[in-house]
This record gives structure tokens, sequence and C-alpha cells, in this order.
């Protein structure tokens, strides 16, 4: 038996109990080394209706379609159609912010590595049609800088949401039909959806959540964010199998299955190359064009991870080793089975380590926090840091807009308590019960 066919047998005993420890109604996931590929599933797509999930049911991958954007960006590049140094406004001579000399300088590769730096939380609904990207560029007009444009990494759902724009207005179509004819048909991608009319057809997973802080999973009455916000993540889904067909044309230089080019390998080594280093977070070491990068024992992991209403996917890729995974959720502590099965199918495939979750050093020196209180306030949240008569800090997030609407209640997260580490500008968030800490970095 191969290394692949004992991890198929593994997911296949374990997934079940897995999803169950950590309250997730369903899940795919899918595995390949070198040419081949298996997947497994368990649980449900949606707990009302008790459908069972298989593996060629379609989840929601969320942000993870950034990559995909950033794809259909760079054959612009090997086109010669675009310049990522230049000016967005060679392209979109309307594109408009708050900051009048800042639009005239950020250009589509800080679009692509998130350091744009102006306000990227915009989830504004302009419609159904196919101009709705169009008109969203017109709401960002009265959007702020938060730093000079290449100073800051700033993770920016709106920088996004422009590049779908440059890609639409070069190819002359809307974004969508730029997917399709420049991925999912080059890729033989039979299994994804840019958005609810095309998911309806197949067996497709329904996002859960709590609609009060520790109750029973529901299933979300909304499915899909907004379309003008499908460049950057909104609603596009798709099984795990294709979401590593299209990994896996990444691993290999640009070609698709067929061995036809899908992208140049110019162009597929220049989006992991890294663009900018992160702060101390839970995304990656570095960002390079579209792509998270992970530098970990044992070699170098590309990826990224994508959150809708109440669904979770990851993916993960290894340079140089032919090896990727995809996992895809809908609900409950979606990370736990993340971080169990990348851990175990990167290490034994791979060679490479996950990093162990961050921890509060108890040993660790008492640091003066009182700059670290306050109020932190975005279109989409207003996030409270708070100090207690002991001394210990306390984060509370209250959604606001269109985050607020997701749920039917509107009332905050029970707050977590945050711990200074002896980093500079570095606090963990979390609670130890479950034992679930974050690094929170502050400017």
């Amino acid at each position: 038996m191969s290394k692949l066919d004992e991890i198929c047998a593994w997911l296949e005993h374990r997934l079940p109990d897995l999803l169950a420890e950590n309250r997730v109604p369903g899940a795919v996931v899918a595995v390949c080394a070198g040419d081949e590929m298996v997947d497994a599933a368990a649980g449900t797509l949606n707990t009302v209706t008790g459908v069972e999930a298989t593996v060629d049911s379609l989840f929601q991958i969320g942000s993870i379609t950034k990559v995909l954007t950033a794809t259909l960006a760079m054959q612009l590049v090997d086109e010669g159609k675009l310049d990522l140094d230049a000016p967005v406004r060679t392209y979109l001579p309307e594109f408009r912010i708050a900051d009048e000399r800042a639009a005239e300088r950020i250009t589509a590769r800080q679009l692509m590595c998130h350091v744009a730096d102006f306000e990227g939380d915009i989830f504004t609904d302009t419609g159904k049609g196919d101009d709705c990207i169009e008109k969203y560029l017109g709401v960002l007009r009265q959007v702020p800088q938060l730093f000079e444009p290449g100073e800051m990494f700033s993770y920016n759902n709106a920088g996004y949401c422009v590049l779908g724009r440059i890609v639409e207005v070069v190819r002359g179509k809307p974004f969508d039909a730029c997917m399709r004819t420049h991925l999912f048909t080059p890729l033989g991608l039979t299994h994804a959806a840019n958005d609810p009319y095309e998911a309806i057809i197949h067996r497709t997973a329904v996002g859960h959540i709590e609609q009060t802080p520790g109750a029973q999973l529901e299933p979300t009455r909304v499915w899909a964010l907004a379309r003008s916000n499908a460049p950057a993540g909104s609603m596009l889904a798709m099984r795990a199998r294709d979401l590593l067909v299209f990994a896996r044309m990444h691993l290999a230089g640009g070609l698709g299955p067929d061995g036809g080019s899908v992208l140049s390998p110019a162009s597929v080594r220049a989006m992991q190359q890294p663009q900018v280093t992160l702060p101390d977070i839970d995304q990656g070491t570095a960002w390079g064009l579209g792509w998270e990068l992970f530098d970990l024992p044992g070699g170098t992991v590309f990826g990224h991870d994508g959150n809708t209403i109440g669904q979770s996917a990851f993916l993960r890729a290894v340079p140089g080793r032919d090896v990727a995974v995809a996992i895809v959720t809908n609900g409950g502590l979606p990370k736990h089975v993340y971080t169990e099965i990348a851990g175990r199918v990167l290490h034994e495939l791979g060679g490479v380590e996950l990093p162990g979750q961050a921890m509060p050093d108890p040993a660790a020196p008492a640091l003066d926090a009182s700059r670290y209180v306050g109020t932190y306030i975005s279109s989409t949240c207003e996030t409270a840091v708070s100090r207690d008569e002991e001394g210990r800090l306390w984060l509370e997030r209250i959604p606001t807009g269109i985050t607020a609407d997701m749920t039917a209640k509107h009332l905050p997260q029970a707050p977590d308590g945050l711990i200074p580490p002896c980093r500079p500008r570095s606090l963990l968030g979390g609670s130890p019960t479950p034992s679930m800490w974050y690094p929170v970095s502050v400017t």
C-alpha cells in the first residue's frame, strides 16, 4: 500500500469522528501526490434536510478565489496586456478612493499582495447584473487610505474586486465569464460554480452558524455574499477535487490536466515569490502574488484559506514534492479539522511540518499593555480592547454592517483574553477553553 493509499484509508476512518469532535456538519478532503489523487467525504451538507456530503459535493471556497483571480490577471501579464507595476488607472481611469494622491499610484501588484493600503472590508451589494463590479468601483470613492501605498500589509478584499474589474475591462466580458473561459474550461473543472444559480444544479453545501454563542448550529439563511465581491471570494463554489486540479496546475509549472499551457512557468514562479513579509499573524510568513507563503520546517508551502457565511476552506501545496491537500467544510470548528488533516498529509507526503499553535508563555515578563486599550472601528466590525482591575486585557468584537446581517441576532461574541507575548506590537488572543489562541498584530 502506498503512502497516499494509507492517507486515504486513514481519512475514511478518521474523518467522521473528527467532524463530530469539532461540531463540523460536513466536509470533503482531497489529497494529491504526483499524478494520483484521493478524496473522502463525511457528514451532511445541510443539517435540516440531512443530505449527505459526497466527494462530488460543492462547497464555497471563499477567499481562495483570490488566487484564481490573481491567476486570471497573470494570464493577462503572459499575453502582454497587463503591467503589474503600472498604475491601476492605466486600465481603470475611473478608479477613485478618498485619497486622490494614493489612487494615482496604486498598482495591480499592490492589489495582489495586499499592500494597496486602503480600507478593504467593503461588501456593498451593487446588484446581480453583469455591471455589478463596475458599479462597485463607484462605492470606493469615499473609502479612506489607511497607510501609504506599499507601506504595510493590510488584507484587502476590495482590492481584489478592483483587480477583478481590471480583468473584466481588459478581456471585455464579465468576471464570471472570464473565470469559466480561462480557468474552468482549460482545467476541465466540471464541478465548479460561479454563483448560486450554477451551484443549485449540483449537490451543494449550506453553511452553518450559531445564532447565539454556544447555540446549536443552524443552516445559514443567506447562501452567498454580494456578486460585486465575486473576485474576492463571495460565492465561488467547487468540489475539493476540482480545487486540487487548480493547485496541481501551479505545481506543474502552469500546465493543465491535458498538458496544455494555462499559465506560463514564469508567472507561476512569480506568484510564489515573496512580495511582502507578514506581521506576526496566522496567515503565513509572506505573501506572493495571490498566494500565502509559509516558510516551514522541511520546506516552503503555498496556499490560501477561505471563509464565507458558515463555510471554510483550506488549500496547501508543497512545490517540488507535487503534494497538495484541499479541505472544505460547512461550519463548527474547521481549524481543528484542518490542523489534524493537513498536518499529517504535509508531514507524511510532503516532508514539512505545520507550526504548532501559538501558546502563551507563562514565564514571559509582563508588558505595559496600556497602549493597546481603545476602540478600533472598521466598516464591518467594532473591536473594543479593555483592561480589567487585575490588568488583564480583553478583546470584544461586535459585527456591524453586512457582517451583522449574516446572523439573526446582532450580538457580540464572548470576549477573548489578550496576552502580550515577548514580541513588539504582538498579542495572543483567545481562550484556553477550548484551546484556541491566535496572534494579533497591532500597528
